[in-house]
């Protein structure tokens, strides 16, 4: 396959992007793979919200419900001396405050979400060639593998090749000769 923008020819049909310019090839694939026909994707199966959306919004509804009902049952605790507003306040505010956070925080993190619909992504088969460009069965399209000839020598063992002095062979012999104690 071979890049729209750039003409580069790609490596694998596979690539999401060419390899030159960087251009998306993924909607080039599903339109050939389509028959040139431009993808259609399918959208939400049901109107109903998610679980996890259901428990966020009961969440939220838990604590603005206890935004609204624990001042209202501390006012009526002040005004009438009785003991059951007394108890019923604390423990409304600890329902709602605390239940809207934990039922907030349960649907976040535990209940599915919204399903992703993501387009299958179809392989790419090139069309059918006519008879007419297809090569013969015969002729390969590469010349045939190259065959060495029978002369060829074998690699030399290079631990049988004789090894040179070293550097400092050859400094330390020109060192003795110059010094006048050794003559």
């Amino acid at each position: 396959m071979f890049c729209p923008q750039c003409g580069q020819q790609q490596i694998t049909a596979s690539l999401r992007f060419c390899s030159r310019c960087g251009f998306p090839l993924e909607a080039v694939l599903q339109v050939l793979a389509t028959g040139g026909l431009l993808p259609s994707y399918p959208g939400p199966i049901s109107k109903e919200p998610s679980p996890k959306r259901k428990g966020v919004k009961q969440g939220a509804l838990l604590l603005l419900l206890g935004i609204i009902l624990v001042p209202l049952l501390g006012v009526l605790s002040s005004f009438n001396a009785g003991n059951l507003f007394d108890i019923l306040t604390p423990m409304a505010a600890i329902f709602f405050f605390l239940g809207g956070l934990l039922r907030m925080l349960y649907a976040a993190l535990f209940e599915e979400g919204a399903p992703r619909y993501r387009p299958m992504m179809p392989t790419y088969t090139p069309p059918v060639m006519p008879a007419q460009f297809q090569a013969t069965p015969g002729a390969g399209a590469l010349p045939p593998a190259a065959v060495p000839p029978p002369t060829w020598r074998t690699r030399p063992n290079t631990a049988e090749i004789f090894q040179p002095p070293s550097i400092t062979e050859n400094t330390t012999r020109l060192l003795d000769k110059d010094d006048p104690t050794k003559q």
